[in-house]
C-alpha cells in the first residue's frame, strides 16, 4: 500500500486476535497511520528511496528530507490501506476491547451488520425459490416463499427462548438460512426424482399386472378346446385300458399263486436249512467226547495190548475196563456175582469180572483197528441199554478214573478214556438223531415242491408274454393321449402361474394401488415436508428434545398449516430423513435408540457443514468412531486429534489427502483459525485434482475426507461465527436414552444370554428389513422392466414367484423376530427398574455441576459404580428381590461417592435432588409441585391475591399458602379449612417445632398418602414455615421409602478411606474450603504406610516444570504426589488429564497422585471427570462434628482414650471436643456467632488435647492455665476480633472448670427458653471405650438447639431461614430457569427511566459558601458538634456529586452519546438488578465511600433521609436526638460530644481531660422521638438503636429475653454522655452499684467487625443472667439491620 501504491484490503476478524498485542498495533494504524518501529531503518529508506520521483512529482515544493518521504511513504499508505475489522458486539471481550482500545471504535466508519429483517429473509428466499421448479401452484409457491423466510425469525426468537430456559446460547447467522435454501433444492429435487421414478415403476407395474389379468382370461378360453380335445383321447385310451386291465388281472392272480408256491418253497429251504445247521451245531459239540476217545485210542498201541494179555490176573481196574469195552461191542458178559475188588489200594464191593471174554476179544488181532472203527462209525448204533449197563462203571468216579487206570496199565488208561467219551457221545447224540431224520424227510418234500414251481413258472412266462403284447398296443394310445395331455398341461401351468403371480402379488398391488392414488398428494406434501427436513437440519442440532418437537410442530408446521403449505400432519423428521436400515446400522455402532440419539444420527449425516458435537458423556465420540472405524487413521495408537495438538497441521493434511475421517477433540469455545478454509470447504480445482489452502499450504482435498469437532463442555459459548461455519449438534444424553443403555448393562450382566439374544435378533432385523427393502424394490424393479408380454417371459414370472417367495419369507422372519423381542422385552422390563434408577441418579449428578463447576462426574465414572453396584448388591432367586438390591445398593453408593465430594452446604441438596426426581420419574410426584416448593409464593404479589385473613400469619407464608392451594390439588381447600380451624392452626404455626406436630385436618390424608405423603407435609412445612424446611427435609428423605435414614446420617471419609479406593491413574481433588487443608493427614497417612514421604509441590509460578518432574518421579519410583492450590496453575491442570494418560501404561502401583485446588470456573473439565473428588470441610451440626472428632484417624482413636488412666482425662477430652463442634458451628448464625467466621482445624484441638495430656502428666490442672491456653492460646492466636476473644474466653470460664468433671454436670442452659428437644443431656462422660461415645453422640438431637451454643431461639430463626433461602436457590440452579424481563421492554430503557427517577428526587447539591454561612449562625467551628456536621456535609455532598453525575452520564452512555464505560456498565446492571452500584457505596480501594445497603430502594431512602437531618440541623434547630444511623461517622458524633462535656468542666477546680472522658449510658423510657422535647442538659439523646440477641424492659429496666420469632427488638432512647474516669463520684457510684452491667457493643451494620463498631452501651442485666449470658447470647446494638 506504501511501497508501490497498490489499493490494498487488510481484513482483520476477532477470530485471528490470539493476543491481545495484536489490536495495540490495530490501533496505532487506525489513530497515527503507522506502527512505530515496524519497518528497520534501512528498510524504510530503501522503500522511500523508490518512491523518490513520485514524490517529487506529488509534492511540489517539498524538500527532500527523510522525514518528509516517510510521511509521504506513510499518506501513500492512508490513501491505499482499506482495513476492515470484523468482529462481533455478542463476544463478551468486544466492549473490553473497545473500552482498551478507543481507536477501534473512534477511527473507524461503523457498519453495523444487524439481523436480517423479515422482508430481507423472504426476498432473499424469493430470488432463490422463485425461479426454481416446484410441483406446486404459483400461490403455494409465493407462501412457502414467506414460510422460508419466517423459518429463520422464528428460530432466531425460539434462541432467546432457549436462553431465558435453559441458559444455553444458540445463534442463528444468514449462513445457516443460506445452507437451508440450498438444502431445500437439493433435497427437493431428489426426494421429488424418487418419488417420480417410485410412482413410473408403480404405474408400470400396475399396468403389467392389469395386462396379465387379461391375458390370463385369454389363456382360460384356449384351454377349454384343449379341455374337449383331451376327453376324447382319454375315451379311446379308457377302453384300451380296460382290456389291458383284465389282462392284468388275469396274469396278477397267476402272478401271485407263482409267487405263493415259490414263497413257500424259499421259506421252507430256509427253515430245513437253519434245522440242518442246527443239528450240525449239536453234532459239533458231540465231536469233543469223539476227539478224546480216538486220541485216547491212539494212544494205546499194540504193546500195550499184548502186556495185558500176558496177565493172568490182572488188577480190578484193568477188568472193569474191559468189562466196558464188551460192553460197548455188545458180547457176553459173566454173570453177576458179588465180589470184592481193589482199585488204588481201596477195596469196593463190586462184583465178578467178565475178563475172559475180553481176553479172548483181545486176542484178536484187530482188537484196536475194531475199537478205532468203532469210535468213527459204530458209536452211532450203540442203544441205551448198552449206555444204562456202561454207566454202572463209568458213573463211580471214586475208582472209574483214567488216573487210576493209568497206574495199572497205559492200555487200561486209554480205554478208560475211551469208554467215558463214548458213554458222554452217546447222551450228545440221542438229542441229534430225531433231527437229522426230520431233516432228511424235509428235504424230499422240498425236492417235490421245487418241481411244482418250475411248472407254475412256466405257466407264468406265458402270461407275462401275453401281456408284453397288450402293453406295446397300450402304449401307443397312452402317447397319443400325453400329447394332447401336455398341451393342455403347459396351457394350464401358464395359466397357474400367472393366476399365482397376480394373487400373490394382491398385497403389492393393493400398497402399489393405494400409493398410486397418494402420489399426487405425496407430490403436494413434498413442499411443506421438505421445507420442514430442511429446516430441521440447518437449524435444530443445538437445542434439546423437548425445544426440537417444539420448534418442528409448533413452529415449522404449524406455520406451514396457517400459510396453507401442504405439509404432512405430525411430520415425523426422522422416517422422513432416514430409513429403518439405516438408523439400525447406527444402533448397531452404538448409538443409542432414543429419539434424540436418531435425529443426531440424521444432523452428523445430513449436514453440509462440518458437524460440532457438544458431548459431554462421550456417547457421539463412540459413536463416530465405531461408524468411522474403517477410515480412521491410527497415530502410535491413537485415532483422535486434540485441538492443541502441536501436529493438528499436518495431520489434518493426511487425512484430508487420504480421504481419511479426523475426529478433534479438547475443544472448548474457539476453533483454531486455521481450520477455517477447511471449515468454508474453500476447494480449489486444479486439473482432476483438488486443493484447500491452508495456512500458505495447498492441501490435497479428497471428496471422503470427514471432520468432525467434539467438545465435552456440557454448555459452551461457541461464538455466532463458529456456529455458522459447522453444525452445533447437541449430543447430550437424554434420561430415557440413558435408561435403555443402563437397562442394556443391568441384563448383559443378569442375563448375558438374554442382551446377546437380543443383539442378535436386533441385527437380524436390521439385516432382514434391509433384505425386505431390497426385495421390494426388486421385485417393483424387474416387473417394470420386461417390455414383453408378462406371461410369455417364463423366467421372469418364475424370477418374480421367487422374490416374492424370499420376501415372504424375510417376511415370516420379521415376524418372529417381532415376537421374539417381545419375549424378551418381557423379560428385560424386569430390570428396568434398575436402569431407571440409574438415569435418575446420573442426572442429578449432572445437575449439580450447575451448583459448582467443580462437580463433574462423567458417565464413565458413573458406570463404573453403576456395574460396581451389580457386584455389591445381594444375590437373590427372584428377579424383583434382586432388582431391589441393586437399586438399594447402587443408591447408596452413588450417594456415597458423590457426597464425599460436596461441601457440606450441597450435600442436602443432592439427596434432596436426587429423591424428588426418583418420585417425579415413578410418576408419585408432578414436576410442576417442584417450582411451588423451590419459590413457594414469590411470584405473586401481596395487593393481587386474595386478601389475608389471618393476623397472626405473615405476608411471606399467606403468598405461599395462595401458591401452595392453587398449584396442589391436595390443598385446594387448605384456607378454607385453616378459617374454619383457626385456633388449631394458629397454635401448630407458632410452635417452635411444628413439624413434629400432627397437621391439623390433614395427618390422616397425609399417612394415606404412602408415596408422597412426607413431600407433602414437607411443602406445607416450606409454605408455611420457611425456618423449618432444612429439618423438615431431613424427614422427609428419611421417612420416603424409597431413600431411608442413611442418606442424612452424618458421616465422614478419613483420607485413609479415600486412599483404598484410589488408583494409580485416578487422582483424587480435594476440593478445598477455608480452614480445611489435607496436606498433614496425606504426610501422616504415608507415614504409617511406611512409603517415604510424599512431594509437596504448591502451584504458583514457574512450579509447572517441579511438578511434572515430581510426576515422573513418582510414576517410576511409586511415591506419592501432592499438588497444592492447582487453581493458581491451570496452566499444568489443562496439561495433567495428557499427561496422565501418556504414563497410564507404566505407573508404579504404588504412586498416588493429589490434587487439592479452590473452586474455579475455568477448572478442566477433563481432570475434573476423570479424578475422583473429596471434600474436607467439617460436616454440619454438633453430631457429625464430634462423630467425626471420635472417628479413628481423625481425632480420637482408643489409644488416645488410655493415654491417661483417669476419668477427669476421658471427660476434659470430651468437653474439648464438645467446645471445638460448638466453635466451629456457632459460625453458622453469622454476626450472631461470630463476629468474624475464623475457620478453627483439627489442629487447634489437637494442640489443646496434647497440651491438657502433658498438663495431667505434671500433676494437679491449674484451670486459669487450662482456661487460658485454650482460648487465648491455641484457638485464640486465630482471633481477631476483641468482642470475638471476649466470647471465647466466656465459653471456657463457663465449661472448662473443675465442675465440669463433678458427677451430673451438663452443657445444657439452666433455664432453658424453649428446652431441648427430648430433655436430652449434653453431659461430659467419662466411658472408657471409643464406641460408647460414638453411641451417645449418635443419640444426638437431630437439629442443634441454639440454647446450647449459648443463643436465643430466635437465632435458628434466622439461620434456618438463611439455610433454607441457601437450599431453595441452590437447587433452583438445578431447574430450567423461566425467561422473560419487563414485558418485553430491553434493560436500557428501564433504566434510562429508572435514572430519571432518581435523578428528580435526588436532594439539591450543598453550596459550599451556603453551609459554612449556617455553621457559622451555629456557632462556628469552635462548637465541636459544628465540626462534625461540617465533615458530614462534605462527605453527603460528595455522594450526591456522584450519583447525579453517573446517572447522568449513563443516560448519555445509554443514549450511545459517551462511551459506556466499565464502571456505567456495572452502574446499568445494578440499576436494573434494583443493586446499589458498587462505586456509589465504594472507593476505587474498596473502602465504604457513602452507606451499606441490600438494595437501591433502601439505599436511596437512607440518603433522603439523611439529607433530611442535616438540613433540619443545618438551618439552626440542633436535634433533640441524633438518629446515628444517619451519620458517616457516627464515632465523631460521640466524640465531638465527649469533647463538649470535658469543655463545659474545664472551668472549675476538677478539669477534665478529654483523654480521662469515657461514655456513659443510660436507657431512658422514651420510645418515640416527638416524645423528647428538648436535648438533654449535657451528652446527647441517641434514637434508631435496635437490639439483637435480647430485649429491652421498661418495666424492669434491664435486658430481657427476645421475643419468640421476633429478631430485633427496638432500644428506647438512649442517653449518652461522658464521665471522668478518675472523679471520686464515679469511683464511689461504682462501688455502690449493685446493678450488674453488660457492656454492649453498638455497631453501625449488622456485620460486626472492629471496621463497624462504634462504643460500648452499658446496659443492665438481671441477677440470674449475668453478663456472660448476654456475651453468649451475642447481644449487641445496631444501627442497621441490613
Amino acid at each position: 500500500a506504501g511501497h508501490k501504491r497498490q489499493p490494498t484490503v487488510f481484513l482483520f476478524t476477532e477470530s485471528e486476535i490470539k493476543d491481545e498485542v495484536f489490536l495495540e498495533t490495530i490501533n496505532s494504524i487506525l489513530s497515527t497511520g503507522e506502527v512505530p518501529g515496524l519497518f528497520a531503518k534501512d528498510e524504510m529508506m530503501a522503500m522511500t528511496a523508490d518512491l523518490h520521483n513520485d514524490f517529487i512529482r506529488d509534492r511540489l515544493g517539498k524538500e527532500e528530507t527523510q522525514a518528509n518521504l516517510k510521511q509521504y511513504f506513510t499518506d501513500c499508505v492512508r490513501d491505499n490501506l482499506h482495513i476492515m475489522l470484523c468482529m462481533s458486539p455478542l463476544n463478551p471481550k468486544f466492549p473490553v476491547r473497545a473500552r482498551k482500545f478507543p481507536g477501534l471504535v473512534s477511527s473507524p466508519t461503523i457498519d453495523w451488520f444487524l439481523p436480517w429483517p423479515e422482508e430481507a429473509l423472504v426476498s432473499v428466499s424469493h430470488g432463490f425459490i422463485n425461479d426454481f421448479p416446484l410441483d406446486c401452484s404459483d400461490n403455494v409457491k409465493s407462501s412457502l416463499i414467506t414460510h422460508m423466510g419466517r423459518v429463520h425469525k422464528m428460530v432466531s426468537d425460539v434462541c432467546d427462548e432457549y436462553f431465558n430456559s435453559m441458559r444455553r446460547k444458540v445463534y442463528q447467522t444468514p449462513k445457516s438460512y443460506l445452507s437451508f435454501i440450498a438444502a431445500y433444492k437439493s433435497m427437493y429435487n431428489e426426494k421429488l426424482s424418487a418419488l417420480k421414478e417410485k410412482e413410473g415403476r408403480v404405474r408400470l407395474g400396475l399396468e403389467k399386472l392389469e395386462q396379465g389379468a387379461k391375458d390370463v382370461e385369454k389363456l382360460k378360453s384356449v384351454l377349454a378346446d384343449e379341455q374337449v380335445k383331451l376327453e376324447q383321447t382319454s375315451r379311446k385310451v379308457n377302453d384300451m385300458l380296460e382290456t389291458v386291465n383284465m389282462s392284468k388281472a388275469e396274469a396278477k392272480i397267476e402272478e401271485e399263486r407263482v409267487e405263493a408256491i415259490k414263497k413257500k418253497c424259499e421259506s421252507d429251504a430256509v427253515r430245513i436249512q437253519k434245522d440242518k445247521e442246527s443239528c450240525e451245531a449239536d453234532l459239533a459239540a458231540a465231536q469233543p467226547h469223539v476227539d478224546k476217545a480216538n486220541k485216547a485210542i491212539k494212544e494205546v498201541k499194540e504193546g500195550h495190548i499184548s502186556e495185558i494179555k500176558k496177565l493172568a490176573n490182572p488188577s480190578d481196574i484193568i477188568k472193569l475196563v474191559f468189562d466196558c469195552v464188551l460192553i460197548l461191542f455188545q458180547l457176553p458178559l459173566t454173570p453177576v456175582n458179588p465180589t470184592k475188588i481193589t482199585v488204588d489200594k481201596q477195596e469196593y464191593d463190586w462184583f465178578e469180572a467178565s475178563f475172559k471174554q475180553a481176553q479172548q476179544l483181545m486176542s484178536a488181532q484187530s482188537f484196536l483197528k475194531d475199537v478205532t472203527i468203532f469210535g468213527a462209525s459204530g458209536k452211532d448204533f450203540m442203544n441205551d441199554e448198552s449206555i444204562e449197563f456202561l454207566s454202572v462203571y463209568v458213573d463211580r468216579k471214586d475208582f472209574f478214573d483214567p488216573s487210576k487206570a493209568k497206574k495199572a496199565s497205559i492200555a487200561a488208561e486209554g480205554l478208560c478214556t475211551y469208554v467215558g467219551a463214548m458213554k458222554a457221545y452217546h447222551g450228545a447224540s440221542k438229542i441229534v438223531k430225531p433231527k437229522l431224520v426230520a431233516v432228511e424227510v424235509a428235504e424230499e418234500r422240498q425236492k417235490a415242491a421245487n418241481e411244482q414251481l418250475k411248472a407254475a413258472e412256466n405257466d407264468l412266462d406265458m402270461c407275462r408274454k401275453k401281456m408284453v403284447d397288450l402293453q406295446k398296443t397300450f402304449d401307443q394310445n397312452m402317447r397319443d393321449k400325453r400329447a394332447t395331455e401336455t398341451r393342455a398341461s403347459n396351457l394350464q401351468k401358464q395359466m397357474q402361474q400367472a393366476s399365482a403371480l397376480i394373487e400373490g402379488l394382491a398385497g403389492e398391488r393393493t400398497r402399489w394401488t393405494e400409493d398410486a392414488a397418494s402420489f399426487n398428494e405425496q407430490k403436494k406434501q413434498l413442499v411443506g415436508d421438505c421445507a420442514i427436513g430442511c429446516a430441521f437440519v440447518s437449524y435444530c442440532g443445538p437445542f434439546n428434545q423437548q425445544f426440537r418437537d417444539y420448534i418442528v410442530h409448533k413452529k415449522f408446521s404449524a406455520d406451514c398449516e396457517a400459510r396453507m403449505v401442504p405439509v404432512t400432519r405430525n411430520l415425523d423428521v426422522i422416517s422422513f430423513l432416514a430409513d429403518i436400515a439405516t438408523i439400525g446400522d447406527w444402533n448397531i455402532d452404538g448409538l443409542p435408540t432414543d429419539p434424540l440419539s436418531s435425529q443426531n444420527g440424521i444432523l452428523v449425516t445430513s449436514s453440509t457443514r462440518y458437524p460440532l458435537l457438544i458431548d459431554p458423556q462421550g456417547q457421539a465420540l463412540s459413536w463416530i468412531k465405531s461408524k468411522e472405524r474403517s477410515s480412521l487413521p491410527v497415530w502410535n495408537g491413537q485415532n483422535l486429534v486434540d485441538l492443541s495438538d502441536p501436529k493438528l497441521k499436518d495431520k489434518l493434511e493426511f487425512c484430508m489427502g487420504d480421504g481419511k475421517t479426523l475426529i478433534i477433540v479438547g475443544v472448548e469455545d474457539e476453533i483454531d483459525p486455521m481450520l477455517n478454509p477447511v471449515m468454508e470447504k474453500e476447494i480449489v480445482k486444479k486439473g482432476s485434482r483438488l486443493y484447500i489452502n491452508v495456512s500458505d499450504r495447498l492441501m490435497d482435498y479428497h471428496p471422503d475426507f470427514k471432520m468432525f469437532f467434539i467438545t465435552r463442555l456440557p454448555n459452551p459459548s461457541f461464538s455466532p461465527e463458529l456456529q455458522a461455519k459447522t453444525t452445533l449438534i447437541d449430543f447430550t444424553v437424554t434420561q430415557k436414552g440413558l435408561e435403555e443403555q443402563l437397562l442394556g448393562k443391568v441384563i448383559s450382566k443378569e442375563q448375558k444370554a438374554l442382551e446377546e439374544q437380543l443383539t442378535q435378533v436386533l441385527e437380524d432385523v436390521n439385516s432382514n428389513t434391509k433384505s425386505l427393502l431390497l426385495l421390494d424394490a426388486s421385485l417393483l424393479e424387474r416387473l417394470t422392466s420386461n417390455s414383453g408380454n408378462l406371461l410369455e417371459d417364463t423366467q421372469l414370472v418364475a424370477v418374480l414367484a421367487n422374490t416374492k417367495a424370499k420376501a415372504s419369507e424375510v417376511n415370516a422372519k420379521l415376524i418372529a423376530a417381532d415376537e421374539t423381542r417381545t419375549n424378551i422385552a418381557e423379560k428385560r422390563e424386569q430390570f428396568r427398574p434398575a436402569a431407571t434408577r440409574g438415569s435418575v441418579l446420573y442426572f442429578s449428578i449432572v445437575e449439580m455441576s450447575l451448583v459448582n463447576v467443580m462437580y463433574q462426574t462423567s458417565l464413565v465414572q458413573f458406570l463404573q459404580l453403576f456395574m460396581g453396584s451389580m457386584e455389591e448388591a445381594e444375590k437373590a432367586s427372584l428377579a424383583s428381590k434382586r432388582v431391589s438390591n441393586i437399586i438399594e445398593t447402587m443408591t447408596y453408593m452413588t450417594y456415597r461417592y458423590v457426597n464425599r465430594g460436596l461441601y457440606e452446604k450441597d450435600k442436602l441438596t443432592f439427596v434432596l435432588l436426587v429423591t424428588m426426581k426418583i418420585l417425579v420419574t415413578a410418576g408419585h410426584l408432578k414436576s410442576s409441585a417442584v417450582p411451588v416448593f423451590l419459590r413457594g409464593g414469590a411470584a405473586l404479589d401481596i395487593n393481587n391475591v386474595r386478601k389475608k385473613p389471618f393476623k397472626w400469619m405473615s405476608d411471606d407464608a399467606w403468598l405461599n399458602l395462595v401458591q401452595l392451594c392453587e398449584s396442589i390439588m391436595f390443598y385446594s381447600n387448605l384456607i378454607g379449612d385453616m378459617i374454619s380451624n383457626e385456633n388449631v392452626w394458629k397454635r401448630w404455626y407458632e410452635d417452635n417445632r411444628p413439624e413434629e406436630l400432627s397437621v391439623p385436618d390433614y395427618e390422616q390424608k397425609l399417612i394415606d398418602q404412602t408415596d408422597i405423603g412426607p413431600f407433602l407435609k414437607l411443602l406445607l412445612i416450606r409454605c408455611l414455615r420457611v425456618d423449618r424446611s432444612i429439618l423438615m427435609c431431613k424427614e422427609f428423605i428419611r421417612n420416603t421409602s424409597v431413600m431411608g435414614p442413611a442418606f442424612v446420617e452424618p458421616v465422614t471419609d478419613t483420607i485413609e478411606m479415600v486412599y483404598e479406593e484410589m488408583k494409580p491413574d485416578v487422582p483424587v481433588i480435594f476440593l478445598l474450603s477455608r480452614g480445611s487443608d489435607p496436606t498433614d493427614g496425606i504426610i501422616e497417612l504415608c507415614r504409617k504406610k511406611k512409603l517415604p514421604a510424599p512431594a509437596v509441590i504448591s502451584l504458583g509460578e514457574g512450579q509447572e516444570p517441579v511438578a511434572l518432574k515430581a510426576i515422573n518421579a513418582g510414576v517410576v519410583n511409586g511415591t506419592w504426589v501432592l499438588l497444592q492450590n492447582c487453581e493458581l496453575g491451570l496452566g499444568l491442570m489443562f496439561e495433567m488429564e495428557a499427561v496422565i494418560n501418556k504414563l497410564k501404561g507404566n505407573m508404579d502401583p504404588n504412586f498416588r497422585l493429589f490434587i487439592t485446588a479452590l473452586p474455579h470456573p475455568e477448572f478442566p473439565l477433563g481432570l475434573l471427570q476423570m479424578c475422583s473428588k473429596v471434600t474436607n470441610d467439617p460436616p454440619s451440626g454438633l453430631r457429625a462434628g464430634l462423630l467425626r472428632s471420635f472417628t479413628p484417624g481423625v481425632m480420637i482413636d482408643q489409644d488416645r482414650l488410655e493415654r491417661v488412666e483417669t476419668p477427669q482425662w476421658r471427660q476434659l477430652l470430651f468437653a474439648l471436643c464438645f467446645l471445638h463442634s460448638i466453635v466451629q458451628e456457632r459460625r453458622k448464625f453469622g454476626p450472631l456467632g461470630w463476629c468474624v467466621p475464623y475457620e478453627y482445624s483439627n489442629g487447634d484441638l489437637q494442640s489443646c488435647m496434647l497440651f491438657l495430656e502433658k498438663h495431667l502428666y505434671n500433676g494437679e490442672i491449674s484451670w486459669e492455665t487450662f482456661q487460658y491456653m485454650v482460648s487465648d492460646v491455641q484457638y485464640g492466636g486465630k482471633i481477631t476480633d476483641s468482642l470475638d476473644v471476649r466470647l471465647f474466653r466466656t465459653y471456657t470460664k463457663e465449661w472448662l472448670t473443675e465442675k465440669t468433671c463433678e458427677e451430673g454436670y451438663t452443657f445444657n442452659p439452666s433455664m432453658p427458653i424453649v428446652g431441648i428437644p427430648n430433655d436430652f443431656q449434653y453431659n461430659p462422660n467419662s466411658f472408657s471405650e471409643r464406641s460408647d461415645f460414638r453411641k451417645y453422640i449418635e443419640g444426638f438431637p437431630e437439629a442443634d438447639p441454639p440454647e446450647i451454643f449459648g443463643l436465643h431461639p430466635n437465632a435458628d430463626l434466622t439461620y434456618l431461614v438463611k439455610e433454607s433461602n441457601s437450599l431453595f436457590k441452590t437447587l433452583g440452579e438445578t431447574q430450567p430457569k423461566g425467561g422473560g424481563n419487563d414485558g418485553g421492554i430491553p434493560r436500557e430503557d428501564v433504566v434510562y427511566k429508572k435514572a430519571s427517577e432518581l435523578l428528580s428526587r435526588l436532594p439539591e447539591d450543598y453550596e459550599e459558601d451556603d453551609y459554612n454561612a449556617k455553621i457559622r449562625k451555629l456557632g462556628g467551628m469552635n462548637v465541636p458538634m459544628n465540626i462534625f456536621l461540617f465533615q458530614e456535609i462534605q462527605r453527603f455532598q460528595n455522594v450526591i456529586s456522584k450519583v447525579r453525575s453517573t446517572l447522568l452520564q449513563l443516560q448519555l452512555a445509554i443514549k450511545g452519546e459517551v462511551v459506556m464505560t466499565s464502571e456505567l456498565q456495572e452502574t446499568l446492571d445494578s440499576v436494573f438488578d434494583a443493586r446499589v452500584p458498587h462505586y456509589w457505596e465504594n472507593t476505587l480501594t474498596g473502602d465504604e465511600f457513602s452507606w451499606r445497603l441490600p438494595t437501591l430502594g433502601l439505599w436511596f431512602s437512607s440518603l433522603l433521609d439523611r439529607d433530611k437531618q442535616y438540613r433540619t440541623w443545618l438551618n439552626g434547630i440542633r436535634p433533640n436526638s441524633y438518629w446515628l444511623t444517619g451519620f458517616f461517622n457516627p464515632n465523631g458524633c460521640l466524640t465531638a460530644m465527649k469533647q463538649e462535656v470535658a469543655r463545659n468542666h474545664n472551668k472549675g477546680e476538677k478539669k477534665w481531660s478529654l483523654n480521662e472522658v469515657v461514655y456513659h449510658t443510660e436507657v431512658t423510657n422514651i420510645e418515640r422521638l416527638e416524645q423528647i422535647k428538648a436535648p438533654p442538659d449535657e451528652g446527647i439523646y441517641v434514637h434508631g438503636l435496635t437490639l439483637e440477641g435480647a430485649a429491652w424492659s421498661r418495666a424492669e429496666g434491664n435486658l430481657v429475653e427476645s421475643a419468640p420469632k421476633t429478631l430485633f427488638a427496638l432500644l428506647p432512647v438512649l442517653y449518652v454522655t461522658g464521665k471522668n474516669v478518675r472523679s471520686q463520684e464515679e469511683k464511689t457510684e461504682k462501688k455502690e452499684r449493685k446493678v450488674l452491667q453488660y457492656e454492649c457493643p453498638v455497631y453501625k451494620y449488622a456485620c460486626r467487625t472492629d471496621q463497624y463498631l462504634i462504643f460500648f452501651a452499658s446496659l443492665n442485666c438481671p441477677k440470674e443472667k449475668p453478663p456472660n449470658h448476654w456475651c453468649l447470647r451475642g447481644s449487641a446494638l445496631l444501627c442497621n439491620t441490613s
